[in-house]
């Protein structure tokens, strides 16, 4: 197949437009999509538009990065740069970001620990809690041990720590 200037300006015309591959191959006619797209990189074309005309920059809203979550960040904003592409190009975006972080944290001066039995796992049983404390690769890594309920793997204390309701949770996020 030849590519005639006819061709070669109506290609040029179907890309600005936004039109796929595709459907362009299938506007000329007698053509592979593969062909419109190695021609369209022989003729060093720029990313195609979006269609509807807009161009992908100001179609695309800027998104936000999500901020460490810590206690006591203070107000900052950031710079960060994203790589994105617009058809077959490559483009390089700043964005500045707002980071913000409110966060209060509530610490409770009432709170009693349990004494540990400090069990081995050979000594644990139904009635005992199976808490892990401790690094398990070190000597003193041992299990809570104290009583636990019926139908609780730990005692009263860790079972509020692992069993968080799920509204505490996502307020605590």
């Amino acid at each position: 197949m030849n590519w005639t200037d006819e061709r070669v300006e109506k290609l040029k015309k179907l890309w600005s437009e936004g039109l796929s591959a595709s459907q362009i191959a299938a506007q000329l006619g007698g053509v592979s999509r593969n062909a419109v797209i190695g021609k369209v990189h022989r003729l060093s074309l720029p990313g195609r538009a979006k269609a509807g005309g807009s161009t992908a920059a100001a179609a695309r809203p800027k998104r936000a990065t999500s901020a460490p979550r810590a206690p006591n960040y203070a107000a900052r904003s950031v710079t960060r740069t994203v790589t994105r592409t617009a058809g077959a190009t490559a483009l390089k975006e700043e964005l500045a970001v707002d980071l913000t972080i409110d966060q209060e944290l509530q610490i409770d001066r009432n709170i009693v620990l349990p004494m540990s039995r400090r069990l081995e796992l050979t000594e644990l049983t139904e009635r005992t809690c199976k808490w892990p404390i401790g690094d398990p690769l070190k000597e003193e890594f041992h299990f809570c041990g104290n009583d636990s309920p019926e139908a609780s793997p730990y005692c009263t204390f860790h079972a509020r720590l692992a069993y968080q309701p799920s509204a505490e949770r996502r307020r605590m996020r």
